[in-house]
């Protein structure tokens, strides 16, 4: 990675394969994204072919067969790279467009039949088109058993009203996977349906004015009587949420490893801001308070680190041996990965006074994006929650 001061810790689980990937997308991340990053952001949008570029090199098809333009694997390990890379660049927006499709996919993967994986997949897995995941509603975000968007049979066709709202990706995709309500109250009655963006009925409008994530298209999903063919629902009618659980595991797995390269680019601009600014007669870095900041910083950034391997190496063994997925730990990381990268957006905020507090600093950027990685994937009071049900208590 560009600007890095400080030396990353050992990787036990680290292959050669692996070593590749990440020297691929780094340097993928240091060409075409780390120069542009701010004036993207201040643009509000970032050329699509970044899309196509991303998908070449095979982030987009972890975990999805070659039949339909996927790796034909699932690594954990190499996920986690991607993100600590991505992260790292600073530019939350281009990470969050792009990833958008990255929690869509599985549920297709998952519960749709070969003719709609077919279909739909080969051109998202490539970057060639968009997609996105409509979940959090007006009325509710994290708990998703209380979705009111709705779903009835009308021939063959399915007919959906209601509104999706906070949809990353949500402007430029051209298709979706949305939650609809076909039966009863709870989980147990929502099912899972693909949506093209031409269907008749649907429309989208843009959220502007976010805090962070400027480059990144953000839309509320209208469903107006919208219609698609019956083929399009995913899996067992009302048993579908439940089905892809492992893909909310994945989101949070992705976001923590993002938090780390976020935490990672705070300490290490950090440092070379306190080496070659002089206060007192001395460089900033001499100062005691100063290194202190800094070697709490490193500290917390070490043991997330070290947690993240090891909760990336779990999900591994979960997936080769098809057992349970490790969700207690993937919950407490995110919070634990989430406040660490909040701790040192806020300290390289410190360390950096008024220069961090110019736009065109990446620290200034995470500064104001550490915030959505609280809330999305799974607030941090629900995180905190799902980990003590799921330690069974």
């Amino acid at each position: 990675m560009t600007n890095a001061p400080t030396a990353a810790l050992a990787r036990p689980f680290d292959t050669p394969e692996r070593k590749a990937f990440r020297d691929s997308v780094e340097g993928f991340i240091n060409r075409e994204i780390e120069p542009y990053g701010d004036a993207w952001d201040e643009a509000g949008d970032f050329p699509w072919e970044l899309h196509e570029k991303a998908g070449a090199l095979g982030l987009f098809g972890f975990g999805i067969d070659e039949a339909y333009g996927g790796n034909g694997f699932e690594d954990a390990i190499m996920r986690v790279d991607a993100g600590i890379a991505m992260g790292y660049a600073g530019v939350g927006g281009v990470n969050a467009s792009l990833g958008s499709r990255g929690i869509m996919t599985g549920p297709i993967h998952t519960l749709a039949s070969d003719e709609i994986k077919a279909e739909v997949l080969p051109d998202i897995v490539a970057g060639r088109k968009g997609g996105a995941l409509g979940m959090t509603e007006p009325s509710g975000g994290s708990d998703l058993s209380r979705i009111q968007t709705k779903a009835r049979k009308d021939g063959d066709h399915w007919i959906i009203d209601g509104e999706k709202t906070f949809i990353t990706g949500g402007m430029k995709a051209s298709w979706y996977v949305v939650g609809a309500r076909t039966g009863g109250d709870g989980f147990g009655g929502i099912s899972l349906f693909v949506v093209p963006s031409d269907a008749p009925g649907f429309s989208r409008t843009a959220i502007t004015h976010k805090m962070g994530w400027w480059c990144s298209d953000t839309a509320t999903l209208h469903f107006d009587g919208c219609r698609i063919p019956e083929r399009y629902q995913l899996g067992q009618e009302g048993l579908c949420l439940l089905a892809i659980m492992d893909n909310f595991n994945y989101e949070r797995l992705t976001l923590s490893a993002g938090c780390l390269g976020m935490a990672k680019r705070c300490l290490d601009d950090a440092i070379t801001y306190a080496q070659q600014r002089e206060t007192f007669g001395k460089p900033l870095i001499k100062h005691q308070a100063i290194r202190h900041k800094i070697a709490d910083m490193s500290g917390r950034i070490d043991a997330l680190d070290a947690y993240l391997q090891m909760v990336a190496w779990r999900v591994n063994e979960a997936t080769d041996n098809s057992a349970a997925m490790p969700a207690a730990e993937l919950a407490k990381i995110k919070v634990f990965a989430s406040k660490t990268a909040e701790f040192c957006a806020n300290e390289a905020m410190q360390i950096l006074g008024g220069a961090g507090y110019l736009r065109g600093c990446a620290v200034e950027r995470i500064y104001r994006e550490v915030k959505v990685m609280a809330i999305g994937g799974g607030s941090e009071e629900i995180m905190r929650d799902l980990a003590v049900r799921q330690m069974g208590l």
